[in-house]
C-alpha cells in the first residue's frame, strides 16, 4: 500500500478526521495518540500519524521525521501516564498481528510487563 494523506476505508483515517469516537490523550500536528479500545496493559494507547502509511517500514522509508514524531508523542504519552518506562510495538503485516494497515504503535506500560511471543 501507498502513502496517502487519507483513506476513507481506514478506521484510524476516520479517527484521525474525527468522524469515528475515540478517547485522544495527546496530539502533534502530524500525529494522534488514542486509548486502545482492547488494552493489554494499565496504559495502552495507539500513536497514529496523521497522514497514512500501511506499516512503519513504509514510513520510514518515506518520511524518517514522522517516524520521529511518532516515537517523540509515545515518550510524551508515556510520560504523561505512567512513569515514562513504556514498551513500544509496531506491528508489520498480518502474522506479525497487525488487523489496522495504517501504521501504528502500541504503547504499554504502567505495570511490570512480560514477554510473551505470539
Amino acid at each position: 500500500m501507498t502513502s496517502a494523506t487519507s483513506n476513507s476505508d481506514c478506521i484510524f483515517c476516520r479517527i484521525v478526521a474525527g468522524d469515528l469516537p475515540s478517547t485522544i490523550v495527546a496530539e502533534t500536528d502530524s500525529a494522534v495518540a488514542f486509548n486502545d479500545i482492547d488494552p493489554q496493559a494499565p496504559v495502552h494507547v495507539l500513536v497514529v500519524p496523521k497522514k497514512h502509511y500501511g506499516d512503519v517500514a513504509q514510513v520510514a522509508a518515506a518520511d524518517p521525521e514522522l517516524l520521529a514524531d511518532i516515537v517523540s508523542l509515545a515518550d510524551q504519552v508515556a510520560g504523561t501516564l505512567a512513569d515514562g518506562q513504556f514498551r513500544l510495538i509496531f506491528n508489520s503485516g498480518p502474522r506479525a498481528g497487525q488487523s489496522v494497515f495504517h501504521v501504528h504503535a502500541h504503547v504499554l506500560a504502567g505495570a511490570q510487563l512480560g514477554w510473551s511471543p505470539a
